[in-house]
């Protein structure tokens, strides 16, 4: 009996649900539950509870569990991988196996005619069956097994005569590829692999945060190898390794398009490469998605709809400005409205939208692209980054000659991007005429669903760092995480944006014309009824999305110094 036919006599699913599931199933060869899963109807915990059910087998929590090492040797990590089961205990000749799949019971003989033990069955949840082999097995544990047992490979891949066609070899080229599937698999927004004397650091950015690949040591042995098959798949030059490079490489991992933005620099112990991983069939996000208050996105939405002027968004890299941009275009894109972007990169396809992709090495840059598309009579105008002058003074005028203009700055808060426009040269009184509104925003990270639960005592400090009062706590939802399995042990699950729009008014634009200082327009802005990031993070806090440790990270540098915290 298959899973479809479980849920349906337990009445998890409809026979609608089922049949629209295998006709989804029939597409993308996906597992059948795991369509139902995805497209709604059920939840994983329901199919495990049902197969648990059907089969008569127990289900085991994976978190709980301890295992000997004696016990984790007793499978080769090749099938373990390769089944995606793993061995919990070992008893009088029997050996308790966690599978997540017990359909597929040839695989289960395989393992009994390896042992030469008796198998015992138990569920485990799929994702904590990943988790339990990435923390015991490793990333690639079973490619690195495949590569470890060949002959001598120090001597067949590392110091090989030819380096291409040993990063080209079968094994280093899954490597590669597990190493970058796993990645995508954690939401790593960039994967870094960094050399050292005696062994290679591979380290994955998720949710703003690095952490550790969990690559078993013996990686160290191939870091070479895997240098040069990252620099194949970017089409660098593999015997160039004086000089930084960059390059990308565009492919497809879990039926989703990726394009990985790759860096690779010089170092003392080698050569080190940072990919910067963007989905391009990622779902963009709009802007109810991003956590606008209500009154901010009102607001927003009013500006976006003015036929002219500019409209900035700044921050760090990787704050989201772009995800902002890109959810802003969306949201007023027409038949009547003409809308022409020119990005490094063009990270998301907008329906409707034209647009460019920069190319210096052909003199199409951010200026002359946007020179080009005045020429195309566009209604609306997107430049990815301001970074000079000419692209300043060209938005400028194309703001003053009718256009609504998008763009982004790196500035730490909306009042600096004033003062730095006017230091790169552009007239105070350009600025003041055609900037309508600025927007800084940061990314805090969210906290899981699943596991967050009530704080009956938050940091004092912290609370006084993001002015949140005493009387406030007692009316608030202000949460602290805890880790699970959902959240991998973090206690964070994604994230979310916090905001400080500043809204051009004649008090603001008088200081602009007049080359206040930072400070000064930023105690007029707050008095006209801006509110800063940290203020929006408070809110955040108080409704139990993010935490006060989260959202001091972002107070200004003096608060901190005399609240005495150290981030």
């Amino acid at each position: 009996m298959g899973i479809g036919t479980v849920l349906l006599e337990r009445g998890l699913v409809s026979e609608e649900e089922l049949r629209a599931a295998i006709t989804e199933q029939s597409r993308t060869g996906e597992r059948l539950d795991h369509v139902l899963v995805r497209l709604g109807h059920v939840s994983a915990t329901q199919v495990l509870e049902a197969i648990g059910h059907q089969f008569a087998m127990p289900i085991v929590d994976l978190d709980a569990v301890e295992v000997k090492p004696e016990v984790l040797r007793a499978l080769p990590a090749r099938l373990v991988f390769k089944q995606r089961c793993v061995p919990l205990e070992e008893e009088d000749g029997r050996l308790r196996v966690a599978t997540s799949d017990p359909f597929e019971l040839t695989a289960f003989d395989e393992l009994k005619l390896l042992t030469g033990k008796s198998i015992d069955l138990v569920l485990a949840d799929e994702q904590d069956i990943r988790k339990f082999i990435r923390q015991h097995y490793g990333v690639a544990g079973d490619t690195l097994d495949e590569l470890s047992d060949g002959a001598e490979p120090e001597t067949s891949i590392e110091t090989a005569d030819d380096p291409a066609a040993a990063a080209e070899e079968a094994s280093v080229v899954k490597l590669v590829n597990d190493l970058l599937l796993e990645a995508v698999r954690e939401r790593a927004t960039d994967i870094h692999f960094e050399p050292y004397e005696d062994r290679l650091v591979i380290r994955y950015r998720i949710d703003g945060v690095l952490t550790q690949a969990g690559v078993p040591t013996t990686v160290n042995r191939f870091r070479h190898a895997i240098v040069s098959r990252l620099k194949i798949m970017a089409n660098l030059n593999i015997a160039e390794k004086r000089t930084p490079q960059d390059g990308r490489i565009s492919l497809r991992l879990d039926k989703a398009e990726y394009d990985l933005r790759v860096s690779v620099i010089p170092m003392l112990y080698g050569e080190g490469v940072v990919l910067r991983v963007l989905n391009k069939s990622a779902v963009m996000m709009t802007l109810d998605d991003l956590g606008m208050d209500p009154g901010l996105l009102e607001t927003w939405d009013d500006l976006i709809g003015r036929p002219h002027g500019i409209l900035l968004v700044t921050g760090p890299t990787g704050s989201g400005k772009s995800t902002t941009l890109y959810a802003s275009l969306a949201r007023i894109i027409d038949d009547a409205t003409k809308a022409i972007t020119v990005e490094d990169p063009v990270e998301y396809d907008v329906g409707g939208v034209n647009q460019i992709q920069v190319n210096r090495q052909v003199g199409l840059d951010f200026a002359a692209g946007l020179r080009a598309i005045l020429r195309h009579d566009p209604d609306v105008i997107m430049i990815g980054e301001i970074r000079d002058l000419e692209t300043a003074v060209a938005a400028v005028q194309a703001s003053l000659t009718g256009h609504l203009v998008f763009s982004t700055l790196h500035t730490n808060d909306a009042p600096s991007a004033i003062t730095r426009l006017i230091d790169m040269g552009v007239k105070p009184f350009l600025v003041a005429s055609s900037i309508q509104a600025i927007m800084a925003q940061r990314l805090v990270r969210v906290l899981c669903d699943r596991c967050k639960e009530p704080d009956p005592a938050p940091d004092e400090k912290l609370c006084r760092v993001v002015g949140i009062e005493p009387s406030e706590l007692a009316g608030g939802d202000v949460r602290r995480p805890v880790g699970c399995s959902h959240c991998n042990k973090v206690g964070f699950k994604g994230r979310k944006a916090i905001f400080e729009m500043m809204r051009m008014n004649a008090e603001v634009r008088e200081l602009a014309f007049n080359r206040a200082g930072v400070d000064t327009i930023r105690a007029a802005a707050i008095r006209n009824g801006m509110w800063s990031l940290v203020e929006d993070g408070k809110r955040k806090i108080l409704k139990g999305i993010t935490t006060p440790a989260e959202v001091a990270r972002f107070a200004q540098a003096e608060t901190l110094v005399a609240e005495n915290v150290d981030l």
